[in-house]
């Protein structure tokens, strides 16, 4: 398996440069998200993707020396395609199903890396404050590396969450308040005790475990990227990810500069993002008592705002809301009509796609890539009935009119 050709951590913010070798969180500089930079030259005298499966094919371009390269699985998820472009009258369009990963969500990817560093580089105790999905995958990677963990969670999280980082052997302490008050309880542990706080973008692993979400989609494809990429953000790392992604891919000579639109999709109960990228804002406002059903979109407040925007911005996407009535309605659409259950946030992608057919902003024949990124079996408690509700059918509508 290929060495790192990691060079050095970066400030995202400030640029000031971190060691690499050292249990690092935030930049000490100016206190800005670290982000790591990788020696191309080196890189390409290694074999990029390496043979074999998962997330740990693409270990050059990741921060994590071979001692902490645990495996339960994570990446080389299906890119599927779907019969969504014809029935919209536009381009070819695929999901990347995310829900294949360990602990049956995207979060996995992240947590591989970002515990793998945090084991091989000292780390005596893990904390990280979720909303859901995060808490699982961190309590999975802890329990495989050894490491204790502590999660902080809203009180009112589904409780299948809670059980599933509990089953890890994960301590999970359930908070009156949403992702930030437990981001707050998460940090003051942290100083207190010297648990290593594994919050988004308090660290640099769980971006660069993301972003191999763009690796196997530049792979799956051919090395020729899709026009148009719907993303479903909360804290919004998967869209820096994604974008790095594209960058590094570039500096070893496999894609070319041709990069996707990036569409952010939030929640129409929360969304601070959405709000900053359309009045032009550098930074996003914190939401108040942000609500949704969709959990992983329930983030009033992102750490990394300003590298989330500025990625958006130059790839000249778009940035939008659905409502928690559609992300439900698409869901049993895509249930009945693809074989494909998704998460809210998963389907809150297709209802951004349709919008966005509608208006002419994605083109007849672009390719679109929809994430879901992960499964609906956590959120059960949104279909209380057996079989599916009654519903509006104006998703129906909308895309198959012409059927």
């Amino acid at each position: 398996m290929s060495d790192s050709a990691l060079d050095r951590l970066e400030c995202g913010h400030c640029a000031a440069p971190a060691p690499t070798d050292q249990l690092i969180g935030t930049c000490r500089a100016c206190g800005g998200p670290l982000l790591a930079v990788y020696d191309t030259a080196r890189a390409r005298a290694d074999r990029i993707p390496d043979a074999g499966r998962g997330l740990w094919r693409w270990a050059g371009l990741l921060p994590v020396p071979e001692a902490g390269r645990f495996e339960l699985g994570a990446g080389d998820t299906p890119l599927l395609p779907t019969g969504i472009g014809e029935w919209l009258n536009s381009g070819p369009t695929w999901i990347k199903d995310e829900s294949a990963n360990p602990t049956a969500s995207f979060k996995a990817r992240g947590m591989a890396v970002a515990i793998g560093r945090a084991k091989a580089l000292g780390a005596g105790s893990l904390v990280v404050p979720s909303a859901g999905n995060a808490a699982c995958a961190a309590a999975a990677y802890a329990a495989r590396a050894g490491l204790p963990l502590t999660v902080f969670m809203p009180a009112d999280v589904p409780r299948s969450f809670q059980v599933e980082a509990r089953a890890h052997a994960a301590r999970v302490e359930l908070v009156d308040g949403l992702i930030d008050d437990c981001g707050q309880r998460a940090q003051a542990m942290a100083d207190r005790d010297g648990s290593f706080n594994l919050a988004t973008f308090r660290e640099p692993g769980r971006v660069e475990g993301k972003k191999t979400m763009g690796f196997e989609i530049a792979e799956q494809m051919g090395w020729r990227l899709p026009e148009v990429i719907i993303y479903p953000t909360g804290g919004g790392t998967g869209i820096v990810a994604l974008w790095k992604a594209f960058n590094e891919l570039e500096s070893l000579g496999l894609i070319g500069p041709e990069r996707p639109r990036l569409v952010m999709v939030q929640s129409a109960g929360c969304a601070p993002l959405v709000r900053a990228f359309d009045v032009g804002a550098d930074q996003a406002d914190p939401w108040p008592a942000g609500a949704t059903c969709a959990d992983g979109l329930r983030v009033p407040r992102s750490f990394g705002d300003r590298l989330v925007l500025d990625a958006m911005r130059r790839s000249r996407g778009r940035a939008l809301t659905v409502s928690d009535a559609e992300m439900l309605e698409y869901a049993r659409l895509m249930a009945s009509r693809l074989g494909l259950f998704p998460c809210p946030e998963g389907a809150a992608c297709l209802a951004a796609q349709v919008r966005l057919v509608e208006e002419g902003w994605i083109g007849a024949d672009e390719r679109v890539v929809l994430f879901n990124t992960g499964s609906p079996l956590k959120y059960l408690h949104l279909w209380p009935n057996s079989t599916h509700p009654e519903h509006t059918a104006d998703s129906d509508r909308r895309i198959f009119a012409h059927d």
